[in-house]
C-alpha cells in the first residue's frame, strides 16, 4: 500500500510575497527621498536662467517643475519621478497576475459522475488518486489513467482525457484500503477554498500595505502651507494673519485706554520707526499683557493685528510643547525664523506661563521639556536686534510664577497691567456691546455700570448676551432694564432651580439664615448696602443675599474688612439663636470670614498685639513655581499667637452680630416671615420691612 499524507507548502509563496512587498517599500522611499530632496541630489539646470523681477528689482527662483527638467531638458518631467511610478505598477501587475494565476487560472481536471468513476475503477484503468478533503466530510478525488479514455462528464457529454476528478459525499479508511488493494497510490491533502487560503497567505500583506500607503501620502499631504505629518512635527503652529482677516480694532477696546497708547505706541514703532530712531529711539522687543482673566488682553492683541499692517503671527503658549523631546525649542526656533522673514512683524504668544514658569521648580528635575522650551524663548528673545523690527507680545494672567530672566528689560521692555475696568470705562464697554442690541427707554448704561463693580469686560459682554437671551425668549422686540436686572442676578447668584423640592423645616431655616444677614448687614457700620435677598435655591446655594457696594474699591481698611467677617457670621447666628442649633450652610461663611482674618492678621499688619509685620504667605504651590518646601519664617510662638488672634478676630464680630439679631429679633422674625412668604426680596422690599434706606444699588455677594 502505497499513501502520502501531505499539506499545502507556503513557504515559497511567502517568500515571494516578502520580497515583492519589501522591493515595492524601498522603491517608493527611494521615490519619495529623489522627489522632496531633489534641490540637493541633483545639479541646477545650467540652460535655465534666473527670471528677474522688475517690481521688487529680485531674482524670482526657478519653479520646481523647471529645476526637476535639469537632467531631461524639453521632457518636462524628472526620471526620480516617472522611474518609480512605472517600477510600481509593473510589480503591482506582477503580483496581481501571480495571485490569479496560483488561485483562479489553474486548469482544473474534467469531472466526470460517480458511474464512471466506478467503471473506471472496476476496468482498474485508475493509476493514481489524490484525495481532497474539506471540513463538510466532502471530498474530491482527482486521478490519472494509464491511458487516455473517453470519459463520460456530469453534463452529459464526453470527452477523451487521461486524468478525471470526481466529488464524493466522504472519504474513508476502507475507502483507501479497497483503493490500495488495487495497486492505485493514494495521496491525501486537505483542501481549501481559494478565498480562504488568498486571505490567509496575502491578508496580512495587504493590511500591511494599506497602512504603508495612507501613512506616506499623509507624509506628502499639506494643509494650508503647513505641513501636517510625522515629520514636521518641529514646526511652529503659529498662524499667519493678514490685515484683511482681522476686523478688529482698538474702536472696539474700552477701559484701557493707557494699554491702547501704549499698544497704539509700539504700532508706530513698526509702521514708522525713522521717527523714534532719530533721537536715539530703539524699537521695544517685548510687550507684556498683565492682568485677571476676562479684562480684554487677548482682545487687545487683536486689535494690534487690525491696526497693524504688518504680519501678525498668533500662536498659544500650550501650542509649544508635546510629547517628543526638543519640540518645543524646535518649535520657538521656527517661529523666530518665520518671523525674521517675514520683518517687520508681530508675534503674539498668548498664555505665555504655559511655558515660562520659573525653572527648577516642582517634583521634575532641572532638564524638562518645558525648560528647554524656555531655555530657547530666552535665546531667541535675547538675539533680537532692531534691524529685524519683530516685537513679542505676550498675555498671561499668572504673571508672579513667570521666570525672572523673562522679566528682564531686553526681553520684556515693557509690562502693562490691564486691570478689570472702573465705572467710566464698564460704560464704555457696555456701549460697544449694546450698538448693535435694541434697548428699552427705560435702560440706562451709566445706571448698568453703577451696579456692576468688579465685571470685567467679559463678564460684561456676558451680561448683555444674557439679557438678549432673555429678551428672545419671551419674544421681546426690545431689551428692558427688567432683563438686566435678571440677566445679572443669574450670572452673580446662579440659576434658579425652582423645580428643587424643600421641605418647610428647611425652607424656615433658610429664611432666618438670610435674614440674619440682612439685619447684621443693615446695622454694622462700614458695610456693603443690601441689594437682594431670596431663598429660591440658585447655583450651589439654597439661598443668598446680594451686597452693592457704592463705588469700586481698591483698598479696604479695617472698619470694611470687620464688617464683612461681621455679616458674614450673621447667618450662623441667626440659625443659633432661633432654632439653638447650627447647619452646615454657614459652611462658605465661615470659610470667608476666617480667611479675611487671616489675612488681617498676617499679611495686612491689622493686629494690635502682633503689629504691622508680614508673617508669610502659606499659598505658594509647587506646581506654580514657587519653593517645594515651604519654610515658615517665624517661631511656633508666634504661630499660637496669630491663631489666636484670628480666633479673637472671629469671636468679637460673631458678638457683635449676635446683640444686633438680640436687640432686633422682632424685625427678624417679621423679615424671615415675608422672605418665606415671598421667596425674594430687592432693597426697596427690605427698607419697607425693616424702615431703613438702603444705598442705591451696587453689587456684591455674601
Amino acid at each position: 500500500m502505497d499513501i502520502t499524507f501531505c499539506s499545502i507548502s507556503t513557504s515559497h509563496i511567502n517568500f515571494l510575497v516578502s520580497i515583492a512587498v519589501l522591493l515595492l517599500i524601498t522603491l517608493n522611499v527611494v521615490s519619495y527621498i529623489l522627489r522632496h530632496h531633489s534641490r540637493l541630489v541633483m545639479p541646477e539646470n545650467p540652460f535655465k536662467k534666473p527670471v528677474k523681477d522688475t517690481s521688487q528689482n529680485k531674482f524670482k527662483p526657478v519653479k520646481d517643475d523647471e529645476e526637476k527638467a535639469g537632467w531631461f531638458q524639453g521632457t518636462g518631467q524628472s526620471p526620480q519621478a516617472k522611474f518609480p511610478r512605472f517600477i510600481f505598477f509593473m510589480m503591482a501587475a506582477l503580483l496581481m497576475l501571480f495571485v490569479f494565476q496560483r488561485f483562479f487560472a489553474n486548469p482544473a481536471n474534467p469531472e466526470i459522475t460517480y458511474n464512471e468513476y466506478k467503471t473506471l475503477l472496476s476496468q482498474t484503468l485508475v493509476t493514481e488518486i489524490t484525495v481532497k478533503t474539506f471540513e463538510d466530510k466532502s471530498a474530491i478525488l482527482n486521478g490519472k489513467l494509464k491511458t487516455v479514455t473517453p470519459l463520460s462528464l456530469i453534463n452529459n457529454t464526453s470527452l477523451p482525457s487521461d486524468r478525471f476528478a470526481v466529488r464524493i459525499p466522504s472519504f474513508s479508511l476502507e475507502q483507501a484500503d479497497i483503493l490500495a488493494e488495487k495497486g492505485i497510490r493514494i495521496k491525501v491533502e486537505e483542501g481549501t477554498s481559494p478565498l480562504n487560503t488568498f486571505l490567509v497567505l496575502f491578508a496580512p500583506w495587504i493590511i500591511f500595505g494599506v497602512i504603508y500607503f495612507f501613512l506616506f501620502r499623509r507624509m506628502n499631504s499639506q494643509n494650508s502651507g503647513q505641513a501636517k505629518n510625522i515629520f514636521s512635527f518641529s514646526k511652529s503652529r503659529a498662524k499667519l494673519v493678514s490685515e484683511f482677516d482681522v476686523k478688529t480694532t482698538f474702536k472696539d477696546v474700552a477701559g484701557v485706554d493707557e494699554a491702547i497708547e501704549e499698544l497704539q505706541e509700539t504700532v508706530e514703532f513698526l509702521t514708522n520707526p525713522e521717527k523714534f530712531q532719530r533721537i536715539g529711539g530703539k524699537i521695544p522687543k517685548g510687550v507684556l499683557l498683565l492682568g485677571p482673566p476676562g479684562t480684554g488682553k487677548t482682545l487687545l492683541a487683536k486689535a494690534i493685528a487690525g491696526e497693524a499692517k504688518v504680519p501678525f503671527f498668533s500662536i498659544s503658549g500650550a501650542d509649544f510643547v508635546e510629547m517628543f523631546v526638543g519640540v518645543g525649542a524646535a518649535r520657538v526656533r521656527d517661529l523666530f525664523e518665520q518671523a525674521k522673514k517675514n520683518a517687520p512683524c508681530i508675534v503674539f504668544i498668548d498664555e505665555i506661563d504655559a511655558v515660562g514658569r520659573s525653572r527648577g521648580a516642582g517634583l521634575g528635575g532641572g532638564h524638562d521639556e518645558r525648560e528647554q522650551t524656555l531655555n530657547q524663548l530666552l535665546v531667541e528673545m535675547d538675539g533680537f536686534t532692531t534691524s529685524e523690527n519683530v516685537i513679542l507680545i505676550a498675555a498671561t494672567n499668572r504673571p508672579d510664577v513667570l521666570d525672572t530672566a523673562l522679566l528682564r528689560p531686553g526681553r520684556f521692555d515693557r509690562q502693562i497691567t490691564i486691570d478689570k475696568p472702573d465705572i467710566r470705562g464698564r460704560e464704555a464697554i457696555l456701549k460697544i456691546h449694546t450698538r448693535n442690541t435694541p434697548l428699552a427707554e427705560n435702560v440706562d448704561i451709566n445706571i448698568l455700570a453703577k451696579s456692576s463693580p468688579g465685571f470685567s469686560g467679559a463678564d460684561l459682554a456676558n451680561l448683555v448676551n444674557e439679557a438678549a437671551l432673555l429678551a428672545a425668549r419671551t419674544d421681546q422686540p426690545l431689551i428692558t432694564a427688567d432683563n438686566f436686572e435678571q440677566a445679572r442676578d443669574k450670572i452673580l447668584m446662579g440659576p434658579e432651580r425652582k423645580s428643587m423640592f424643600i421641605s418647610d423645616e428647611q425652607k424656615k431655616l433658610t429664611a432666618y439664615h438670610e435674614a440674619g444677614h440682612v439685619l447684621v448687614s443693615t446695622y454694622t457700620k462700614g458695610s456693603d448696602p443690601i441689594h437682594k435677598v431670596t431663598i429660591i435655591p440658585r447655583g450651589r446655594s439654597l439661598g443668598l443675599t446680594a451686597y452693592l457696594p457704592l463705588e469700586d474699591r481698591y483698598t479696604h481698611n479695617k472698619e470694611y474688612l470687620l464688617a464683612m467677617i461681621t455679616y458674614a457670621l450673621g447667618g450662623r447666628v441667626a440659625e443659633d439663636i432661633i432654632f439653638h442649633e447650627t447647619s452646615t450652610g454657614a459652611a462658605n461663611d465661615i470659610e470667608k470670614a476666617t480667611d479675611i482674618a487671616r489675612r488681617m492678621v498676617r499679611q495686612w499688619g491689622m493686629s494690635e498685639t502682633l503689629g504691622p509685620i508680614n508673617y508669610g504667605d502659606s499659598n505658594k504651590e509647587v506646581f506654580l513655581g514657587k519653593d517645594y518646601s515651604h519654610i515658615r519664617e517665624y517661631s511656633e510662638e508666634t504661630a499660637l499667637q496669630i491663631d489666636i488672634e484670628v480666633r479673637n478676630i472671629i469671636m468679637t464680630c460673631m458678638e457683635n452680630a449676635k446683640s444686633i439679631l438680640n436687640e432686633k429679633s422682632s424685625i427678624l422674625h417679621r423679615l424671615a416671615g415675608v422672605l418665606i412668604e415671598k421667596e425674594s426680596l430687592n432693597a426697596a422690599e427690605i427698607k419697607e420691612i425693616i424702615g431703613y434706606e438702603p444705598p442705591l444699588p451696587g453689587l456684591a455677594m455674601s
